[in-house]
């Protein structure tokens, strides 16, 4: 697995208000090496792991990590010569057990002693790189770093695989393991159902009429939760999993509703001769959306008891995607003014209770957009000189990791 850095050397200045930065210089951060000790497989799945570990400790943003995978053995009473002058090592050991499951030993090694390990194991091969995933997670905790339990949890998304053609996939946070759990037909909008994970909405475009869907993912079990003439998405779940926001258009026109799911009835939030889609909950008692009110698209905030919209959104053209966590706001904006040339398409962080705004990335076009639960980290897509990648934006680093997309075309989707 390849992985592209790009550096915005700054952090937060406030922990209260991110959109705010200050310059950190990297060289600041401790050196780290990976040794592998591993005894089973062959050298390109070895070379496999080792360089989705090399990603993930790069992400955690905690190290300045070495790029060479140097080879030792696991019980080696001194870390390799080049590795002599590192701060820290990560020493770790693939082997398979009598049962056939890929097993993982590591230790982090520093001023030459053992100060954390632990082993791990899966029972699919394919699925090393949650491995990789959670021995970064781990080391990140004992390091002291703020939690990225985000690292370890699942995404999914819409693959467009020819016209009207789909498969709904879900895969870790770089996209390098990947699992299809839906194929056949025009199913796009995935959305997670729950926290657990174990369940998605859908919009699935094959029927007479669009039709929303839940998929029971551990049951297999799919059902159709409503339908409507012109569109219907789920675009956003509330953390208990009892609401939904979704988008309808029964009368040729999109609104948001708001679906209760323990009576499986819908509520019209917004009455709007335009455009309205894409709502997210703000809190408990209120969202955000986008509308086209202004003449082009751009993000509005409501009372889910009122009828009144207010104006969140002073900067960039056609603000088309969004997601919340809190009190701030990552958005989509096109830089330029021309709908027609080629455009740059811009992620922007915004506080609720300020007036800053922080520019996220700097080229290309980002797109899709999403918090992690925890608002430490944003997920999206990256186009730039006809090149797709998933990044990755650590806020309170302020780094932006970027994982090449080797195939396919992504239509949405969430973490």
């Amino acid at each position: 697995m390849k992985i592209l850095f790009m550096f915005f050397l700054s952090v937060a200045l406030f922990a209260t208000d991110l959109t705010i930065e200050v310059k950190k210089k990297v060289e600041s951060l401790p050196s780290l090496a990976l040794e592998d000790a591993s005894i089973n497989y062959d050298n390109t799945f070895k070379m496999r792991f080792f360089k989705a570990l090399f990603a993930d400790m790069n992400v955690i943003s905690l190290f300045n990590v070495d790029k060479h995978r140097r080879l030792t053995y696991f019980n080696a009473t001194s870390t390799v010569a080049a590795n002599k002058d590192m701060d820290y090592v990560v020493r770790y050991k693939l082997f398979e057990d009598d049962s056939g499951k890929l097993n993982v030993a590591m230790k982090l090694i520093h001023n030459g002693n053992s100060v954390f390990a632990k082993n791990y194991k899966i029972s699919k091969k394919s699925a090393y790189v949650f491995l990789s995933h959670a021995i970064a997670y781990d080391i990140n905790k004992y390091m002291g770093g703020d939690d990225i339990g985000w690292i370890k949890k699942r995404v999914v998304f819409a693959n467009i695989v020819a016209p009207k053609k789909s498969e709904i996939v879900i895969a870790d946070y770089t996209l390098t393991y990947r699992h299809v759990i839906l194929k056949g037909g025009f199913n796009i909008f995935p959305k997670w159902a729950n926290q657990r994970q174990d369940a998605i909405y859908y919009t699935a475009l094959g029927d007479t009429k669009p039709t929303l869907k839940y998929f029971d993912i551990r049951k297999g079990k799919i059902r159709s939760v409503a339908t409507s003439d012109g569109m219907i998405v789920c675009s956003d779940v509330s953390k208990d999993g009892k609401r939904l926001l979704v988008t309808m258009a029964p009368s040729s026109q999109p609104d948001i509703y708001l679906y209760s799911v323990a009576d499986r009835s819908f509520k019209r939030l917004t009455r709007y001769g335009g455009i309205d889609v894409g709502g997210q909950f703000l809190g408990k008692d209120k969202i955000v959306f986008i509308s086209d009110r202004l003449g082009y698209p751009n993000i509005f905030e409501k009372k889910l008891s009122s009828s009144s919209v207010e104006q969140l959104v002073y900067y960039g053209k056609t603000n088309s995607a969004c997601s919340v966590h809190g009190n701030y706001i990552v958005y989509e904006a096109r830089e330029s003014s021309n709908a027609f040339s080629k455009n740059t398409f811009n992620l922007h962080l915004i506080s609720l209770q300020s007036d800053f705004i922080r520019r996220l990335t700097a080229t290309g076009i980002n797109q899709f957009p999403r918090f992690s639960d925890d608002g430490d980290a944003i997920l999206f897509i990256k186009n730039y000189k006809n090149q797709s990648a998933i990044g990755v934006i650590r806020l309170g680093y302020n780094k932006n990791y970027l994982f090449p997309i080797t195939h396919g075309r992504i239509q949405s989707l969430d973490w």
